[in-house]
């Protein structure tokens, strides 16, 4: 294969935004061999399927493998199917319990089609973890676990803080990060990808290679990405993400509620901008935040579901927030919500529809002001909603649904 950026260059693009890079002489070695040889690098990115929706802050590590991809580097897609039956440990206070078979199957496959939202998936190889560890036997696994003490293990912050107050560290998840490590050996992975949570898993696949005589993996490490309130971490639970199978106004309406200040930030870790043309946008971030905020929320939602779509849900933010716009979206997705004889408290239809993600998210929204019934603030949130009704519930500035009770 011929490439058409040269190694420094493409060293350039894959390492901006990048928080670890282990190490970057390394790194450069084999983009130079790749390049003379014409053989493409393996870049891996694993995944659990202990979820099955994907949102941005899970995008971030995809955007960099979309990159080397692009620059025509061999992208491995890596289900854990085996290992999700075991359950990551990391940053866990305690041992998670086992998914599935089922659970595991079902979720890998929205992880399929997610992803191809992202990735070429002509050109992505995917792959499934129980096809080299399911066949290992016992002795393949002493051979496994005599590469690792338990003093290294115990280097890993959440398994000494679980250890020093006493709870329980169950041996499988010391085999966990084994295992991922292993993964890395079956692949012959030049690069390994993931957040900056998993720099000890991505450490132990560079020692797993060693042993097994093979040439040690690059470890590439992304951010974290902020949620909408530029404080938190993106996560379902604080409500404050953007999933990337919501609407394209939802998308938009959400990215155009971003703190200004993190604008670049997202730009770089969400789109494939060229370094000059981020470095642009950067700069006009200061000047005109409201064009550049619009930019951003237009790119994403194109990015998952078309230009077409953006044109739409930009048309229909516009009308909904410009002078002279009414305070309604033009479409409205509707949510038909089955309510038992003695009706539904607005509270439970709130989580219902998908507005708020808990019943103490949805309590907060009320009590700050955040809930509108018909465009009508201040909703009486002990009232008990009855079979029959229908009307447009608003939550916060950009969540709109017409419900109506069955």
């Amino acid at each position: 294969m011929k490439f058409t950026a040269t190694p420094q260059e493409q060293l350039q693009i894959v390492t901006t935004g990048v928080v670890d890079l282990i190490d970057r002489a390394e790194l450069l070695a084999k983009l130079e061999k790749s390049f003379a040889s014409g053989k493409p690098l393996v870049v891996k990115l694993g995944a659990d399927p202990s979820a099955p929706d994907i949102h941005l802050g899970h995008t971030v590590v995809l955007q960099k493998m979309r990159q080397f991809q692009a620059l025509g580097h061999e992208v491995v897609f890596l289900i854990g199917d085996f290992t999700g039956r075991v359950g990551d440990p990391t940053g866990r206070k305690k041992t998670r319990p086992a998914l599935t078979e089922e659970e595991v199957f079902a979720n890998a496959e929205t992880y399929k089609s997610q992803i191809g939202k992202i990735l070429d998936l002509q050109k992505t190889r995917i792959e499934f973890n129980s096809r080299w560890l399911a066949p290992l036997n016992f002795v393949d696994i002493l051979k496994l676990t005599s590469q690792y003490t338990v003093a290294r293990m115990l280097e890993r912050d959440d398994f000494a803080n679980r250890y020093k107050n006493q709870i329980p560290i169950s041996i499988v998840e010391f085999l966990y990060p084994l295992m991922q490590g292993y993964d890395s050996v079956a692949l012959k992975a030049d690069v390994e990808l993931g957040g900056v949570d998993q720099t000890f898993n991505l450490l132990v696949g560079r020692d797993l290679q060693r042993s097994y005589g093979q040439p040690p993996q690059v470890i590439m490490t992304l951010p974290i990405l902020e949620g909408l309130d530029g404080k938190d971490k993106m996560s379902k639970s604080l409500g404050n993400y953007v999933g990337i199978n919501e609407t394209p106004e939802q998308i938009f309406g959400k990215l155009m509620s971003i703190p200004d200040e993190i604008m670049g930030k997202y730009f770089e870790l969400l789109t494939d901008l060229s370094i000059p043309e981020l470095q642009e946008v950067k700069r006009r971030a200061c000047s005109e935040p409201k064009a550049v905020k619009v930019q951003l929320a237009h790119r994403i939602a194109a990015q998952y579901h078309g230009e077409a779509a953006a044109v739409q849900a930009e048309a229909g933010f516009e009308k909904m927030f410009g002078k002279s716009g009414d305070g309604l979206p033009e479409q409205i997705e509707e949510s038909k919500l089955s309510a038992p004889p003695e009706g539904l408290p607005l509270i439970r239809i709130l989580v219902m529809a998908g507005l708020a993600p808990s019943g103490g998210e949805a309590r907060r929204l009320i009590q700050q002001g955040g809930v509108r019934i018909d465009q009508q603030k201040q909703p009486d949130q002990n009232r008990m909603f009855q079979r029959g009704e229908s009307f447009v519930l608003q939550a916060g500035k950009r969540g709109f649904r017409k419900v109506v009770l069955e």
